[in-house]
């Protein structure tokens, strides 16, 4: 790369210069004292100016282009799901070949979900090869940020100012090497092309979406506080970009034929996931079943994954014949969407056949329980796609249709433990609403007898423990059980009395002794997720009690910074002289509605009590369906059809799992009626 020409405006502030200095002999430093007249709220905002003004990059350029990698926020240090760091998420593909990818499968979870036809997929399957996780070149610019501006590696991890600054001084490399007009007073409309490259992107359509995101930003304009606490503004500016110089980029051209689901928008491709037979039995074939949904069977819910592991590894999984099949993938860096499954099609995603073959799963770069953030470009483009298909398919856009992984029950009692529980408490569920257009919102008051999990992410940091130690099953990790980092998540931790000393609530599915739950990341038997609504059962002091699992579970919330919102609703309670009534993992029919030719599949329920006096958010009313696919070609008896029966189901909000209940067996009441407030 060409060193960078000083801009004839360039502008180098005396402290700036001393910043710099002193970063190249000791490292990161204190920031120096603010003018007279500045508070520290102020600062990060001069931080974008002074960054601006010495590398000669428009600084609303600057400032949206960070906005759409990291919000502004710095992530105390720590690197994002495609390694990325700070504000401007200067990448080190070092820190991704390093860091182990575990894959979608676990030993204990049978990612089709149905003991009608099991699917043995090797665990080792879901570890990509050695070598395979490096990314793209393009996701290599923390050292080209540090041979720019001099500045150490280390110190462009974990200092904002030194940061942003390496991404001023990239862009204005890239404005250089296009030919494009620099200095800070230049025009933002001919920035367009460095931008794009700023993605990380190696698709010319990748890098526009990006670019067009950024400038849609500069129109929109915005301001927020940090997740370290320095309020940042970007005026509305509206800008038509000069898009010539994307072509000079030389980036590749994707394919993007007729039928793509996607919307036009978006940078999207089509490599699709194979229905092949790979032995002599009918039942040998994968990654995914044949279907017509909707027509024949209505898509209810869309699944929320990460891969725990990287793009380009997961994809080359997904078009294994013998592992699972998903429909789409994300990419972090830039958002970047791969298609594999059209929506029709049923994939083998997530760990329940009830909830496969009525969902559509989406799986996003990215770890559970490493401590890592998901991206801004990944967020924006995965809620440009979820709003899309829920459009297209009536399905709602709220948190008892839009699941993550770890919201999917376990079929039967013995497969609860065994489920996944990606995309973890790390994921920004709050903004990810937001960002569809479907914000939570308080529609009720303390005597309306629901509640709406919603913490403010940036200041809920739960101290959860053993990132990076996550061997399959629950509980703990071995010993030494290292602390997580500090940061923002969309959880809150239940108690079993209002008490920050009270031990955690008991999910007898994780942990069937009866001891509490506990901060492990992957232990989620006490925890309530953002957007989730549960029954209020009870209300005292600062603390609220919901209904969870079969007993009452406490959460801090505090009128003075509350972590949810009242909500109204209804609510299921069993029918009067019912001690107690099952709760199961899917909603099949009953035996009768069987034909002769299909094998019925017992109805079983899973270990939870749901005891008379208890009461759970109501989330829907479904018919007993259950789809039969066991064969490659269809031939099987009843292959490709849909058993439907004369009993129906409420989904629940049981735990931080949904569940189902015979709606024969439950009275739906509003939930305002005999509430606890």
């Amino acid at each position: 790369m060409r060193p960078i020409a000083v801009p004839r405006r360039r502008v180098l502030l005396a402290a700036a210069v001393a910043a710099a200095t002193a970063l190249l002999t000791t490292g990161p430093v204190a920031a120096d004292p603010l003018p007279a007249g500045t508070s520290a709220a102020d600062d990060r905002q001069q931080q974008y100016a002074a960054a601006a003004a010495e590398y000669g990059v428009p600084e609303s350029v600057l400032l949206a282009v960070s906005y759409l990698e990291s919000r502004w926020d710095t992530h105390a240090g720590q690197p994002s799901t495609s390694g990325g760091y700070g504000p401007m998420h200067l990448t080190d593909a070092a820190q991704v070949a390093s860091t182990p990818a575990s894959g979608h499968v676990d030993e204990n979870e049978d990612p089709r979900g149905d003991e009608s036809r099991p699917l043995a997929v090797d665990p080792a399957l879901g570890a990509a090869p050695s070598g395979d996780t490096l990314p793209q070149a393009s996701l290599q610019t923390l050292d080209a940020a540090a041979a720019l501006t001099g500045v150490p590696e280390e110190a462009l991890r974990t200092d904002a100012a030194a940061n942003i600054r390496g991404g001023a001084a990239l862009l204005a490399s890239y404005q250089q090497e296009l030919g494009g007009p620099d200095g800070a007073g230049s025009d933002p409309a001919a920035w367009y092309g460095a931008v794009a490259r700023y993605s990380g992107a190696d698709t010319e359509d990748a890098a526009a979406a990006f670019a067009a995101e950024v400038y849609d930003q500069l129109g929109l304009g915005a301001s927020r506080t940090t997740d370290d606490g320095h309020r940042v503004t970007l005026a509305a500016r509206a800008v038509t970009p000069d898009e010539s110089g994307l072509h000079r980029l030389g980036l590749r051209r994707a394919e993007r034929p007729d039928g793509l689901e996607c919307p036009v928008r978006l940078a999207c491709e089509w490599i699709p996931a194979p229905y092949e037979k790979y032995g002599p039995n009918p039942g040998d074939y994968g990654n995914h079943d044949l279907a017509d949904r909707p027509a024949q069977q209505k898509i209810e819910y869309i699944i929320i994954h990460d891969t725990e592991g990287y793009f380009g590894p997961s994809v080359k999984l997904v078009q294994t014949k013998t592992y699972l099949g998903w429909h789409y993938t994300l990419r972090s860096v830039d958002g970047y969407v791969a298609q594999h499954i059209k929506a029709k099609n049923v994939g083998w995603q997530a760990g329940n056949w009830y909830v496969n073959a009525k969902s559509i799963g989406i799986e996003h770069e990215g770890f559970a329980g490493h401590g890592t953030w998901y991206t801004e470009a990944m967020y924006r483009t995965s809620a440009k796609l979820v709003r899309h298909l829920a459009l297209r398919f009536q399905i709602p856009l709220d948190r008892q249709h839009i699941l993550g992984h770890d919201n999917v029950p376990g079929t039967v009692a013995g497969n609860v433990a065994g489920m996944h529980w990606d995309p973890g408490p790390y994921w920004d569920w709050s903004h990810y609403f937001d960002l569809m257009k479907a914000p939570f919102q308080s529609t009720g008051t303390p005597h309306t007898g629901l509640v709406t999990i919603d913490p403010d992410f940036a200041t809920n940091r739960p101290a959860f423990y053993g990132c990076n130690q996550q061997p399959p099953g629950v509980p703990d990790p071995p010993p030494p059980a290292e602390p997580c980092p500090l940061r923002g998540s969309s959880s809150v931790i239940l108690h079993s009395a209002p008490s920050l000393d009270a031990p955690l609530v008991n999910d007898r599915g994780l942990r069937p002794n009866g001891t509490p739950d506990t901060m492990y990341i992957k232990d989620h038997g006490a925890r309530a997720s953002a957007g989730q609504t549960y029954a209020l059962a009870g209300v005292q002091g600062d603390w609220t009690a919901i209904w969870y699992l079969g007993q009452k579970a406490w959460f801090l919330n505090p009128s003075s910074a509350p972590t949810a919102k009242w909500a109204q609703g209804f609510v299921v309670t069993p029918k009067p002289g019912k001690a107690t009534i099952p709760v199961y993992g899917r909603a099949y029919p009953e035996q009768a509605a069987y034909p002769s030719t299909i094998p019925y599949q017992p109805i079983s329920p899973l270990q939870y009590t749901f005891a008379a006096g208890q009461r759970y958010a109501l989330g829907g009313v479904l018919p007993g369906e259950y789809y039969r696919a066991v064969s490659f070609d269809g031939s099987a008896p009843g292959d490709r059809t849909v058993v439907r029966g004369a009993n129906r189901y409420v989904q629940i909000q049981f735990g931080h799992r949904v569940m189902y209940a015979n709606l024969d067996d439950v009275l739906v009441l509003p939930a305002a009626v005999g509430a606890s407030g």
